[in-house]
């Protein structure tokens, strides 16, 4: 599990990330290196949602698109992931009605009731499990840099704000792998929002030859409408909580404050009795994301879910002849036509 990531992975040219670079290139060189490793495939497409670097970027979200694109054209879409945050290692398939975050992670329950979903630290066998299970199509989110399983599409999700912080790999940077190896191994690249450094990767990926797609976080209306002439409290223990805070920005909504939490931090009553009374005291509504909410399941926050709203957002993607494109790829060479 993943604490916020340090101030220096967002400024170029910082002494940290200089003094730090040699392990971030050991590093990278040793990913790389596991990149390129044996893999199995399974007979059905396998598309891979992931990115070249460490923190939220939007990937569950753009899952849950291509789940419903392809749902639209009647095939049965499983998804397949790790399961961070739980402690079954699988393969297993979700059932909202039984399992908990503490067990499956955050994302497999947003993701299962979507779609049939299967956790799994070992990608084949859970990807085999989804075939064995009815699956069309394999949408893994996550694991682009675990070789094991064979994919036949793979789109990197940058955040167009952050893109890929000071350009240095870990514990240096937020990369994964150097940049260019990632985005060779690659098919296309999905910028999520403006800004300049998405901008900058997004016409790296052009000059390979990559395709481009632009994404935006949409906010449930309804939410943002009952939200409408009031302040908010939002919390959030996401990759990155401020993105967040800017979305019910841009929709209109005051935010008086944000307290923000380490990806798929685990929740304990204590801290949101707190949050609950500190905006009960400030007359503020208190609002969390759907990954976040999912973790407040348990007897324990009982008495304090009616007291949290909570903001669906659904990822809009463009232009869709690249995502048709890749769908149609990844189906092709699942079997054998490319």
């Amino acid at each position: 599990m993943m604490g916020r990531a340090p101030g220096f992975w967002s400024r170029p040219g910082s002494l940290a990330g200089l003094l730090l670079a040699p392990i971030g290139w050991i590093v990278g060189q040793i990913t790389l290196r596991r990149m390129s490793g044996p893999s199995a495939s399974v007979p059905v497409p396998v598309i891979c949602i992931g990115n070249p670097t460490v923190g939220g970027a939007g990937k569950t979200p753009t899952t849950l698109a291509l789940i419903a694109r392809l749902q639209v054209r009647g095939a049965t879409p499983f998804a397949l992931l790790r399961g961070h945050g739980g402690s079954l290692a699988g393969p297993v398939r979700v059932d909202p009605a039984t399992h908990d975050a503490t067990q499956v992670g955050d994302e497999s329950l947003l993701l299962a009731a979507a779609a049939p979903t299967i956790v799994s630290r070992d990608r084949l066998a859970g990807a085999r499990l989804a075939v064995s299970q009815g699956a069309t199509h394999i949408l893994m989110d996550d694991g682009f840099q675990n070789p094991s399983l064979r994919k036949d599409v793979s789109l990197l999700v940058i955040d167009g704000a952050a893109g890929i912080g000071n350009g240095h790999v870990l514990p240096a940077g937020p990369l994964r792998a150097p940049l260019v190896p990632q985005l060779k191994a690659a098919d296309a690249v999905l910028v999520v929002g403006p800004g300049a450094a998405g901008a900058t990767v997004a016409r790296a990926a052009e000059r390979l030859g990559k395709g481009v797609l632009s994404g935006s976080v949409r906010p449930d209306p309804a939410v943002i409408a009952g939200l409408a002439g009031g302040a908010v409290l939002a919390f959030a223990g996401i990759g990155r909580p401020e993105k967040f805070a800017a979305s019910l920005t841009a929709a209109g909504v005051t935010v008086a404050e944000l307290r923000a939490f380490p990806d798929h931090h685990p929740y304990a009553e204590a801290e949101i009795a707190e949050l609950a009374a500190r905006a009960a005291i400030q007359g503020l509504r208190l609002v969390t994301t759907t990954k976040d909410m999912a973790r407040l399941q348990g007897t324990p926050f009982a008495r304090h879910r009616h007291a949290i709203t909570v903001l669906p957002v659904e990822m809009d993607m463009e232009p869709a002849a690249v995502l048709d494109g890749l769908i149609a790829t990844a189906e092709a060479r699942a079997t054998g036509q490319t």
